[in-house]
């Protein structure tokens, strides 16, 4: 295969020599997907940044279930959060965690900055993403704070801008949480461009030689 720009998904599961609850002696087996995938979102979506929706499922208590896994059985609240969303016009939703605090998106991490610094959940109940990671990094090397602490759904209304990171969600703007909105300031405008210088240095290498 010879994808530019592309997406891809390792799956391991279990086979089916034995059903039930304990698969002990079931063969492990693996598949890995590759296809063409710019963004999650639309691009247009991207621009202009993305509506969330607030999610009535939370994300689990740490002690119920291996939250650090990218496991199916925890996509499902996510999956029915996101159907739910899309079902009243949003493209996405926010979850909290048991606990009532800021979580994440239904497939993403989310950021909110205020008088120039980003704060961000910690993720001791979901994901600590890749990307997640990598846009922290990025905001430190230009001199920006980050600050990972408990965010309450009640400082929603606080915070000036809002995005996401994943994978799939690369850096995506949000415009709105559950009626919060949000502009798509300089700060957002400059990770998305030091993420895709990133991941994808030939393409600017090439823009910057066209342009220059």
């Amino acid at each position: 295969m010879n994808l530019a720009d592309a997406y891809i998904r390792p799956v391991a599961w279990r086979g089916s020599e034995m059903m039930g609850i304990s698969a002990q002696k079931n063969t492990i087996h693996l598949a890995i997907a590759a296809w063409e995938w710019p963004s999650y979102f639309k691009p247009e979506e991207r621009l202009k940044g993305i509506r969330l929706d607030l999610a009535d499922y939370r994300r689990p208590d740490p002690k119920t279930a291996p939250y650090k896994a990218k496991a199916a059985g925890l996509y499902m609240i996510c999956t029915i959060s996101k159907h739910a969303a899309e079902a009243k016009g949003y493209t996405d939703a926010l979850m909290l965690d048991w606990r009532g605090h800021v979580a994440e998106a239904t497939g993403a991490n989310v950021f909110f900055i205020k008088d120039g610094t980003i704060h961000t959940p910690t993720p001791d109940c979901f994901l600590d993403g890749i990307t997640r990671r990598t846009v922290i990094g990025l905001a430190r090397d230009r001199g920006i704070e980050v600050v990972e602490r408990t965010i309450l759904p009640e400082e929603l209304n606080d915070f000036e801008q809002c995005f996401v990171t994943g994978t799939a969600a690369e850096v995506t703007p949000v415009s709105e949480i559950a009626g919060n909105t949000f502009e798509v300031g300089e700060i957002i405008e400059t990770l998305m461009q030091d993420y895709d210088a990133a991941v994808r240095p030939q393409a600017q290498a090439a823009l910057k030689a066209v342009a220059g």
